[in-house]
């Protein structure tokens, strides 16, 4: 036997813990009318999970518990417990027995328990449902109703024959099969609108990658050209530096000589015994011209000195005017973002106080103009005190050194005079053949000679002075260089070059190239370029993960809406072959309970008309029957012929007669598809005595089959019984059971 047994506690009129033992193939529970045996029916389909409340003959989960009585105090819940012997595996459970149980509670909670771990309603279910048995269907038929099967319609009459034929299982998978289709669509479109939402920031970060990229190879460019254009810089600085102290030198030394010679000459001069108003003349001149020539020099130098720092400042004046028409390096003063700040706060405030969603609309919107508006007024405002100043430092400059190029176009103009005055007396004392002016003619060959030396020298110092300039802008360029290219272009010091190649012209082509570059690299922005990658990487992952989200969603919706198909395509398949071996069982007892005569089951399309989903906005039309559609549903109609009779149809059956087709039906049902147990709830109490036997013979051989608990009045029917519970009611309202063996059930049948 796979029932067991059955306990009841506390569950309507079994106020006491009560147990029916299941150990023959046919059980029978007798009683009076109101002594409480129907309700072990309702226990059972309390206990299999029924959720209707109403068709345990109550109103709420509390009218299932004990209320009190006489004798016995009111429970406070109400337990169930079937217990099955699962030796043979029928539930999915690896358990030799299986005790399902159910409480339920005054506030009408409800717990499950298998084998005394709680669980959920759905895993009842399940469980269940592959053996075969439910809170209701073919094998529970309660009192009034084994007629329901024929007075339903068709399509409650399919579910019942495919809860017979054990389909359940198929509607069950398909149900839920739909509930994820449903679900996983849901999420589909969930999923794609956070992608389409995704979708434009990404093509955005995606140009700025692009754009970084490009940047990436003006930099990798750069690097090239400036690798070898400052290695070839530094070698010809190095050389023109080494070029200008090998020249100078020697010329600082033999100028150095020159005037050691010309004291000398002016000493011997002085001395001289022929000395006349000439050679005075020639001293002091040659002390004006050296005096010139000083002045000279410290102006040029001064001027040299001027014209670095003009370089200087221009440079900055060009930096800032550059900070000054870019939004990105604009600067705020904090006292203005702070005000800003506060005036926000204020108005956030003022919206809290008001309350109100309309009031919060407006703030936002007048916090959104206030920032737009701060935004453009520093657009267009720049900080001029910088470019003011290093303008006002360059024309400070500018000035000075007119001032300097004044005073050195002086200078040389003196020097120009002092220089033809010694010429003319060059001239009158080389005329003269006086062997005594031999000492004048030996000053003028020195001075002569100090002259080429100090204008070679000055063309040195201005070699000197582009060399220092051309250094500083070197330092410049490099860290222009490296600013924009990387610390890696450093590296030019152990780059290799052809150092025979210096043609300043390639030089000046390649300084022109690499100042391309930097413009490009300049205007193209590269702050934030970092973050940038780091954020497109972050969403291109994200990206990727939704795609593979909704590819393995629209996947998964494919495989489900393949298995909702084969599902049906199984459970009609079944369902056919279920109906053929139905009708087959059908007719035999059909004719057994009326000795004669046809039934059958056959499977009709029916036409039903429904109600047109219409838009909310579409307008009313007087067209009733363009509001409707047509659909076909699927059901089951019941052919009858009584023999002898002229009698077609169920409408005209008797109540008898429709008891009889409603039992030969059910019980054909049964033998297709045997369930583990069947209860019958008074099914007989329509039969008349020889109605009773056939009856009693059927249910013997559908014992054979399924285990049978019979609830009846029917003496024929308890003398099939193997136990006999007997169950009555005391004063108090408390059902009682008493249990009697086989042979003391045949003595009392009779």
């Amino acid at each position: 036997m796979l029932l067991k047994s059955v306990e009841l506690s506390g569950f309507k009129s079994f106020a006491k813990k009560s147990a029916f033992q299941f150990t023959s193939a046919i059980s029978a529970i007798v009683g009076p009318n109101g002594s409480g045996k129907s309700n072990v029916a309702e226990a059972f389909r309390f206990v299999l999970g029924e959720q209707s409340i109403k068709s345990l003959r109550g109103k709420r989960g509390e009218d299932l518990i004990w209320n009190g009585g006489k004798d016995a105090p009111r429970s406070n819940r109400a337990d169930v417990k079937v217990i099955f012997d699962n030796s043979r595996r029928f539930l999915n459970i690896d358990f030799d027995e299986v005790s399902i149980e159910r409480v339920v509670n005054r506030d009408s909670s409800n717990e499950y328990f298998i084998n005394g771990s709680q669980v959920r309603l759905k895993d009842i279910v399940e469980l269940l449902a592959h053996a075969h048995i439910g809170s209701s269907g073919h094998h529970i038929i309660s009192q009034g109703e084994a007629d329901r099967i024929l007075g339903s319609s068709m399509k409650e009459r399919r579910e019942m024959i495919e809860d017979a034929l054990g389909l359940k299982i198929y509607q069950y998978k398909r149900q839920e099969s739909e509930r994820k289709l449903e679900k996983t669509l849901s999420n589909l479109v969930q999923v794609e609108s956070l992608r389409r939402e995704v979708a434009p920031h990404l093509r955005f970060l995606k140009k700025q990658v692009e754009k970084l990229e490009r940047i990436e190879q003006l930099k990798e460019n750069l690097k090239v050209k400036a690798l070898e254009y400052l290695k070839r810089e530094e070698i010809y600085l190095s050389n023109e530096e080494k070029s200008i102290e090998g020249a100078r030198k020697p010329l600082e030394d033999e100028f150095k000589t020159c005037g050691e010679e010309l004291n000398s000459a002016k000493e011997a001069l002085e001395k001289s015994s022929g000395k006349d108003k000439k050679s005075d003349e020639l001293i002091s001149l040659e002390k004006k011209i050296k005096e010139a020539r000083e002045k000279s020099e410290g102006i040029i130098q001064k001027v040299g000195k001027l014209e670095g720092r003009i370089v200087a400042e221009e440079e900055i004046l060009n930096k800032q005017k550059e900070i000054a028409l870019s939004s990105e390096h604009k600067t705020v003063p904090l006292v203005e973002v702070e005000n800003l700040v506060k005036e926000a706060e204020g108005s956030i405030e003022e919206a809290e106080k008001a309350g109100g969603l309309e009031t919060f609309k407006a703030v936002l919107f007048s916090l959104r103009q206030m920032l737009r508006s701060f935004i453009e007024n520093k657009k267009g405002q720049t900080d001029s005190r910088i470019i003011q100043d290093t303008e006002r430092k360059i024309q400070e400059f500018k000035h000075l050194k007119d001032e300097a190029d004044n005073n050195l176009a002086g200078i040389k103009k003196i020097e120009e005079e002092l220089y033809r005055q010694y010429e003319s007396l060059r001239k009158e004392i080389e005329t003269a053949k006086d062997s005594s002016r031999d000492a004048e003619k030996k000053m003028f060959e020195i001075m002569s000679r100090q002259k080429e030396i100090s204008a070679e020298l000055n063309v040195l110092r201005e070699r000197a002075r582009r060399l220092t300039s051309e250094s500083e802008e070197f330092k410049r360029e490099i860290a222009e260089i490296a600013a924009l290219a990387g610390r890696e272009i450093l590296e030019y010091k152990s780059f290799s070059v052809d150092s025979s190649d210096e043609n300043r012209e390639k030089q000046e082509e390649r300084k022109r190239e690499i100042e391309k570059f930097k413009i490009r690299l300049e205007d193209s922005g590269l702050l934030g370029g970092e973050d940038v990658m780091k954020e497109f990487k972050e969403t291109s992952e994200r990206d990727s993960f939704l795609e593979k989200e909704i590819n393995d969603l629209r996947d998964s919706a494919e495989s489900l809406k393949k298995l909702i198909v084969d599902l049906g395509e199984q459970l009609d398949r079944e369902f056919k072959e279920g109906i053929e071996k139905i009708n087959k069982e059908f007719q035999n007892l059909f004719a057994l309970m009326f000795n004669g005569g046809s039934a059958s089951l056959k499977l009709i399309k029916a036409q039903k008309r429904i109600k047109k989903e219409t838009d909310d906005l579409e307008l009313p039309t007087d067209n009733v029957e363009s509001e409707e559609k047509e659909e076909f549903e699927e059901g089951i109609d019941i052919d009858v012929v009584l023999p002898r009779k002229k009698i077609k149809g169920l409408m005209m059956l008797s109540g008898g007669e429709r008891a009889l087709t409603s039992i030969a039906l059910l019980f054909a049902m049964s033998q297709v598809n045997p369930p583990p147990f069947i209860i019958l709830d008074e099914t007989d109490a329509a039969l008349d005595e020889a109605n009773s036997k056939k009856y009693g013979d059927m249910i013997e051989d559908l014992s054979k089959s399924s285990q049978l608990i019979l609830i009846t009045h029917n003496r024929e029917t308890m003398s099939r019984a193997g136990v006999i519970y007997g169950v009555t009611m005391d004063s108090g309202g408390v059902s009682k059971t008493l249990s009697i063996q086989f042979d003391e059930a045949t003595a009392v049948a009779k």
